[in-house]
């Protein structure tokens, strides 16, 4: 019994001493390394294929946000997905005639680098964001190592209340609204599976409540588009169809149908003008 606590002992202090190794070496390369609600994160930098430098997120093995980092492309999107959904913002803010005094009403469901958000930030002033991020440590990182402070201050977006950053678990907040929006869009998500009730008819008619009656929802669902890989589109097709007149998702990779992706759902009772490319489901 003995021999078998010392060996105990010692493969637990091999196994830290790796560990901190492993750490050490990650921190020479310029990675930082912390432990946030959903796992161990890592930030690192990196290039693009024509050799933009970039700044990743990673979470618990999870790429789950990317920004460029030269100055003056900070508050570009990198993602295509989020293109997709900014151009289905900006389309609305034109087709609505949206102003800084008559804005539209977006909740962003899921931090992470606050791509999107600091983008609407910059770039689209005629909306009003709230951003519910479920992990303050999350929000910590995008301060200062996403840009998010530095976009805040250039555009003094917090400070006229174009956007305001919340702390909280992003289905009860929405749960709480007392009042609808005119987009949702959910981009929290962990691994292979959405974070809260995605794909659920539960989920749905949450959605559809806090909607204006012409709102739109946009969603980043993980996962191919076709095939073995693409169960959770079609849950999300089928529970959003059964509360929305109108669904369909634009597939990041639309020649490669089995690639998982970030695809964009968008679902909504109004006829909404969507990127080249959507499928239309319904």
């Amino acid at each position: 019994m003995r021999e078998l606590v010392y060996a105990l002992l010692i493969l637990t202090v091999v196994c830290t001493i790796v560990l901190l190794v492993l750490l050490w070496g990650l921190r020479r390369r310029g990675v930082s390394v912390l432990r946030t609600k959903f796992g161990l994160t890592l930030v690192f930098d990196s290039l693009t294929e024509d050799k933009t430098p970039v700044r990743l997120l990673n979470v618990n093995g999870t790429f789950q946000s990317v920004s460029y980092i030269p100055h003056d492309l900070r508050f570009e999107l990198a993602c295509e997905y989020h293109r997709a959904m900014a151009s289905i913002i900006e389309g609305l803010v034109r087709a609505r005639g949206c102003s800084p005094d008559r804005p539209l009403r977006v909740m962003v469901m899921g931090g992470g680098g606050y791509s999107l958000p600091k983008y609407l930030a910059a770039y689209v002033p005629a909306t009003r964001v709230d951003v519910v991020e479920v992990d303050p440590a999350i929000t910590a990182l995008a301060r200062g190592q996403f840009f998010l402070d530095a976009c805040l201050e250039e555009t003094g977006a917090e400070k006229d209340g174009r956007i305001r950053l919340v702390n909280d678990d992003a289905w009860g907040f929405i749960r709480a609204a007392a009042d609808p929006y005119d987009v949702i869009v959910n981009d929290a998500f962990s691994g292979r599976r959405p974070l809260g009730p995605l794909t659920t008819d539960e989920g749905a008619r949450v959605v559809r409540e806090h909607l204006a009656e012409d709102g739109v929802y946009l969603a980043n669902v993980r996962c191919a588009c076709e095939g073995r890989g693409a169960r959770t589109l079609r849950e999300v097709e089928q529970a959003f169809g059964r509360k929305f007149a109108h669904v369909g998702y634009v597939p990041e990779w639309p020649d490669r149908t089995e690639k998982p992706g970030n695809n964009v759902i968008v679902a909504s009772d109004a006829e909404v003008a969507v990127p080249e490319g959507t499928v239309r489901v319904q």
